[in-house]
């Protein structure tokens, strides 16, 4: 104990900080367990507990999807990607950012039209039972033992490195507990009160005032660091952050990619290797993004619960514009610790604790370093908001799969709302338990968790955007096609990762996705299990012909450029990127637009089957245009979005 109270006391915490996190954790509980009340006496139905009745607004969406995504994950390990680097890492954030414009405008309509409780619901509805049980089988094992797991596994970590308690433990009736495991169970016990009784709703709503907290403690801890630089260098917060930037791009740091959102590889291969020059703008991280956002039932699920398509597309939109503040709150720390670590001589005076190891200790090391005392506490209060927000989600998500898509369709086909309701908090307690028996003999041999469990996710990736992207938009995808593009996806991502080892994973998931994307349509065009089908109005055909005449071009463009430019700087000696054109296309990854006309190319595809194809796939959905038109609102929105994001890049290429 002693040991304990020793290194809190060395990590700069006190008492008043310790108060704050107390007060947020009392407020979110009290909270959470107040929305769970059943108004009016009544008892939930089963829409009230996992769709929250379907009473979510624009901003209790948006703000319900931020505080699920973020977690440990990017507070420590963007954070420290940040620091290793740069600023590059931000590409994931910006382009969800987009990513969300194309859910809300072309696939959460088509969800919401058909009132799915779950994303494996839709498969079995689309294709057949078989591949929906599949997939939910498939999810409920990733987050269990993957995504629960993981959470609290980082988000322990995280909070150890803070507060100075990595390899601790006490002794509980004889027995050695380690405090990691102590953090675990709390942060189990936190987000299971509330989230377990109340369902959805509670989730939700509270997750509006977690990402308060979020939001607001993490711009507030990096403006403290860049404040406190700038006392050093005699100047603000921005006038440090102008420097910074100046620094580390000009003169003998001209080559240096932390001030880069696009990085080239003759600059920093390992950088490139995590986030490939253009690739991290056209490349697998569409999948990555429209997997994880689209077809993501903790993530989706908030979506679905919209009180109408028209608020959940807002909803979105609010989280596109939430996700360009990330980077800021996350990877802009990370360089400022860079920075502080390269130039020691400048804070020589500051008395700083400690150095940075390992780049994840980043984060740990700048709250420690330079948050006063109270905003401490508040930097804690929102990082572990972004760990309980997100396990909250899991547990909800977890239930809803297994009493939607089990235990509703094959145990208790005639389960009463109330039977349903209880299965449910039955099922994320037992989710809960496991999790915490299996998360240290999962996870407590690994060096690098959170690469480990990336990878794994991105090899299901490409085959979840296929099976679920042309399920839901052409009316010829076929059952056969998407059983086989299920089986396939796996073994394709383990081949290409044993066959090559060295290319980045962005290139290696795009190159997996163009074969499976040619393979599903092909096979779909092959079987011969069809009805046939009335052709759209010829006001719809026209649009669609359009559309796809359009998108043809422009995927084939794409393809042909990357290719030419693939050919000639293979074909030619020189590799000078910095004065040769074709090098330098080479050396930030252009070959990324071949993956993205084909991305592009399949969407022609489908418009262009569904306007002049007589015969559709017996479980074909019905496709309305209309599903997809947007208001003033929504425009406006992502217009925003698009040109923010053209800003960043044009100021940070």
């Amino acid at each position: 104990m002693n040991s304990i109270s020793g290194a809190i006391a060395m990590s700069g915490f006190k008492t008043i900080d310790f108060v704050i996190l107390a007060f947020y954790l009392i407020l979110l509980v009290g909270l959470g367990l107040f929305l769970s009340r059943n108004k009016d006496g009544k008892e939930k139905s089963a829409n009230d507990y996992f769709l929250a009745g379907n009473t979510l607004t624009w901003w209790a969406v948006g703000a319900s999807l931020i505080a699920a995504n973020i977690s440990a994950e990017q507070f420590i390990g963007m954070s420290g990607t940040g620091f290793r680097d740069g600023i590059a890492i931000a590409a994931y954030e910006v382009m969800a950012a987009a990513a969300l414009v194309v859910i809300g405008k072309f696939l959460l309509p088509v969800m919401l039209e058909r009132k799915i409780f779950t994303i494996p619901q839709f498969l079995r509805e689309r294709y057949n039972d078989g591949v929906g049980l599949a997939f939910s089988i498939l999810w409920l094992f990733l987050y269990v033992f993957v995504n629960l797991t993981s959470v609290a596994w980082l988000g322990a970590l995280a909070i150890e490195q803070i507060l100075g308690l990595q390899g601790l433990g006490v002794s509980i009736f004889g027995m050695e507990v380690s405090i990691r495991m102590l953090i675990i169970l709390g942060l189990f016990i936190v987000a299971g009160t509330y989230s377990i009784y109340g369902g959805l709703a509670s989730v939700a709503w509270t997750d509006v005032m977690q990402v308060t907290f979020l939001v607001g403690g993490g711009i507030i801890t990096a403006y403290i660091a860049l404040q406190e630089m700038g006392i050093v260098m005699g100047t603000d917060a921005l006038g440090a952050l102008g420097q910074v930037y100046n620094d580390m791009t000009t003169g003998a740091h001209a080559q240096d990619v932390h001030f880069h959102l696009v990085i080239q590889q003759s600059h920093n291969a390992d950088a490139f290797a995590n986030v490939p020059g253009i690739a991290a703008v056209v490349g697998g991280v569409w999948l990555t993004n429209l997997g994880y956002w689209g077809f993501n039932q903790y993530i989706i699920q908030k979506g679905l619960a919209a009180k109408s398509i028209n608020e959940a597309k807002k909803g979105l939109i609010f989280a596109g514009f939430l996700k360009i503040l990330i980077p800021f709150i996350v990877v802009l720390p990370g360089i400022c610790a860079y920075y502080i670590m390269e130039n020691p001589e400048f804070f020589k005076n500051m008395e700083l604790a400690g150095n940075i190891n390992v780049a994840d200790d980043a984060y740990p090391w700048l709250i420690r370093n330079f948050t006063p005392t109270g905003i401490k506490g508040l930097s804690f209060a929102a990082l572990v908001a972004a760990i309980i927000s997100s396990l909250a989600s899991m547990f909800n998500s977890t239930s809803t799969l297994f009493t939607m898509d089990i235990y509703k369709k094959y145990i208790n086909k005639g389960a009463s709302d109330k039977q349903l309701v209880n299965t449910g908090r039955i099922v994320a307690v037992v989710s809960l338990v496991i999790a915490l028996v299996t998360v240290k003999p999962l996870l407590g041999g690994l060096d690098q968790a959170f690469q480990y469990i990336q990878e794994y996710s991105g090899f299901i990736y490409p085959g979840i955007i296929t099976v679920f992207g042309l399920g839901l938009l052409w009316k010829r995808a076929s059952s056969t096609a998407a059983v086989w593009t299920a089986i396939l996806t796996i073994p394709m991502g383990v081949l290409f990762k044993v066959c090559f080892p060295d290319v980045a994973f962005q290139f290696r998931a795009s190159y997996i996705f163009i074969i499976l994307v040619t393979f599903f349509i092909l096979v779909s065009y092959l079987d011969k299990k069809y009805v046939s089908a009335e052709t759209p109005s010829a006001a719809d055909q026209k649009q669609m012909m359009t559309w796809a005449r359009i998108l043809a071009v422009a995927g084939l463009a794409m393809i042909i450029v990357a290719a030419i430019v693939v050919i000639l700087g293979a074909t030619h000696d020189v590799k000078s990127p910095e004065t040769n054109f074709i090098d330098y296309l080479n050396d930030i990854g252009l070959q990324a637009f071949i993956f993205f006309g084909v991305l592009v190319g399949c969407n022609a595809v489908w418009l262009y089957s569904n306007s002049r194809d007589k015969v559709k796939d017996e479980k074909a959905l019905p496709i309305n245009l209309s599903i997809f038109s947007t208001d003033r609102n929504y425009t406006y929105g992502a217009v925003g979005i698009c040109v923010i994001t053209l800003l960043l890049y044009a100021l940070l290429w």
